[in-house]
């Protein structure tokens, strides 16, 4: 009998260690489920990356980030070369590169227009005729710069005209009809692109053809530009206008003499139209103020010789 309750008290002696190892067992489970819960709820992180903000933490700017709202950023476009009234002072200019004559001079009181203008018999379109407007210049009168270019007005009673002033030529925008000088009983027709004689223009087409590309890359630029700032309603209206634009180009230059060859009045007008577009941008080509040299640094004074 004693020998065989041996088995059953070793038994009742190990029952307490059996529970003690039970215990530990299940806190290191608690333990290890924590740590896999915590690991979890990190976002993973690269390797060289900036650390995670807390949440309710704010992210803090990079070294160098300007603060505050960002500037945006002015309209642009290619710049182009806006012609003033040195690009046409004192050069004999044809309408249409081979009719007429204007000569645009310097007078005391301003500025003043020589011209001469050809057109048809009031009683028989088939016979010419030919208006001068005196041997003086006519008195012109700045209009300011409404499409980008210097635009003057003609104070002729005869026949007012308007012009724009381009890279060597003018174009008039004023009247929207022939003019009736009664007195010379002649219809005249100051419209269109006055610029030089085109049998001068040859040896200058490469030059002429650069200038429209880089006059046509404006135009585009600019309508793109205009289209981003404009309504839905604005955006149509501007579709339509850039593509008009080339059929109111053909319309101007279709009688200019070689247009076809050198191609100087699509140019002239296509520089007209970047100009006029970036007025309505607001974007200007004053110049910059020259800067004034520095006065030379005074020359050491040579030292006595001692004694």
């Amino acid at each position: 009998m004693q020998g065989s309750s041996l088995p059953s008290q070793g038994r009742d002696l190990n029952r307490p260690l059996r529970h003690t190892i039970r215990l530990a067992l299940f806190l290191a489970m608690l333990a290890v489920a924590g740590t896999l819960r915590h690991a979890a709820a990190q976002p993973l992180q690269l390797p060289g990356a900036q650390p995670f903000n807390p949440a309710g933490a704010q992210q803090s700017a990079p070294p160098g980030a300007a603060s505050g709202p960002a500037t945006p950023r002015p309209p642009s476009m290619p710049a182009i070369r806006v012609a003033g009234e040195e690009a046409i002072l004192g050069r004999p200019l044809r309408r249409n590169g081979g009719l007429g004559e204007a000569v645009f001079e310097k007078t005391a009181s301003g500025h003043g227009l020589r011209l001469n203008v050809q057109g048809f018999q009031s009683e028989n379109l088939t016979e010419p005729c030919a208006v001068s407007f005196g041997d003086a210049p006519v008195p012109v009168t700045a209009q300011g710069r409404p499409a980008g270019v210097p635009r003057y007005r003609l104070e002729a009673a005869a026949c007012p005209i308007v012009f724009d002033v381009l890279d060597g030529a003018f174009l008039v925008v004023e009247p929207a009809q022939p003019c009736q000088v009664e007195a010379a009983q002649c219809r005249i027709d100051p419209r269109g692109l006055w610029g030089p004689d085109a049998r001068t223009l040859p040896p200058r087409a490469k030059e002429i053809e650069t200038a429209r590309g880089a006059a046509e890359r404006a135009v585009r630029e600019g309508y793109r530009v205009l289209t981003a700032k404009a309504d839905a309603v604005e955006q149509r209206s501007i579709a339509r206008e850039q593509a008009g634009f080339s059929a109111e180009r053909e319309l101007i230059c279709r009688d200019f003499q070689r247009e076809g060859q050198i191609g100087f009045c699509g140019a002239r007008i296509t520089e007209a139209r970047a100009a006029s577009i970036r007025a309505r941008l607001g974007i200007t080509d004053a110049p910059k103020p020259a800067a004034r040299p520095r006065p030379a640094a005074p020359r050491p004074l040579p030292l006595a010789p001692t004694q």
